[in-house]
């Protein structure tokens, strides 16, 4: 499909680079940004005195995440292709915004990750897990994920971030090989799922629901699991929740996360659909 993952020969150019849950299972900042201004990147829009942000242009290409607000905030616009979200998780940024908000692009320091050896399932959950409750899959019901995910009332949250552009380009990343979701059935019934988006041996966590207790938090202790059989060691959950805290994540300077996704965007790519069945993730790219 002409698409390649960051790490390949194939990858889009860089410019000016040094280096419970709504977002990967954790809430971000709430309010719209100022609008990006009318020079083309690397124009600036001022939205804190002597803190640039970058309005990008045409091409994939993103500013050195260093150059982020203080919040985070590094760039507006461009679009939501599948090259230049690729191109964005590979340099640490993801999008995020609001349905009346032009495309808003961040890199937040510090940066919350999770190494699975460091995960911790509290004892309540591994009853439920033992118990059987709950049947996860991969990769069935994409769809239907990040349509619960995008939907879900969620307290002191108005509205969602994940808009309709926004599912729409996640299914795109889901058909090419590199979107990916992981599902809680309680018998026939969709009761939680989480999905995200997978490069080299990191997966960048976006979104999680849960419609029966405990339904995500069983798909995602599964999900760490057999991603980390496959050597995938670093999970971006991307701002501090306590939620995700509890199950053992940490921050880590922008820095330290730059480079060890660095490292990570250097194995395979685990591309394709996947199946919890198989011996093997689908065929690397």
């Amino acid at each position: 499909m002409g698409i390649n993952p960051p790490g390949s020969t194939d990858r889009p150019p860089s410019g000016e680079r040094g280096t419970g849950s709504s977002r990967g299972g954790g809430g971000r900042p709430k309010g719209s940004r100022p609008g990006p201004g009318q020079d083309s990147w690397p124009g600036t829009h001022r939205y804190i005195l002597g803190v640039p942000v970058y309005r990008l242009p045409r091409e994939p290409v993103f500013p050195d995440p260093s150059r982020a607000e203080p919040d985070g905030l590094l760039a507006v616009g461009g679009d939501l292709s599948p090259e230049r979200l690729l191109a964005a998780y590979a340099e640490g940024i993801f999008p995020w915004y609001s349905e009346d908000s032009p495309i808003l692009w961040w890199s937040p320091d510090p940066r919350l990750v999770l190494e699975p050896d460091r995960l911790h399932v509290p004892r309540s959950l591994r009853k439920t897990i033992r118990q059987g409750r709950y049947r996860v899959t991969a990769d069935s019901a994409f769809g239907a994920v990040i349509e619960r995910c995008a939907t879900r009332e969620r307290p002191g949250q108005d509205g969602t971030w994940i808009t309709d552009d926004m599912r729409q380009a996640y299914v795109r990343l889901y058909r090419l090989g590199f979107a990916h979701s992981f599902e809680a059935w309680e018998g026939r019934t969709l009761a939680g799922g989480l999905y995200g988006v997978s490069l080299g041996a990191a997966f960048f966590g976006e979104s999680m629901f849960a419609d029966r207790p405990d339904a995500s938090k069983v798909a995602f202790v599964r999900a760490v699991g057999w991603l980390a059989e496959r050597k995938v060691n670093l999970w971006d959950c991307q701002v501090r929740t306590e939620h995700l805290v509890r199950f053992g994540a940490q921050e880590v300077a922008r820095g330290v996360y730059l480079r060890r996704l660095a490292a990570a965007l250097r194995q395979p790519t685990q591309r394709g659909r996947w199946s919890l069945e198989a011996k093997d993730p689908a065929a690397t790219a």
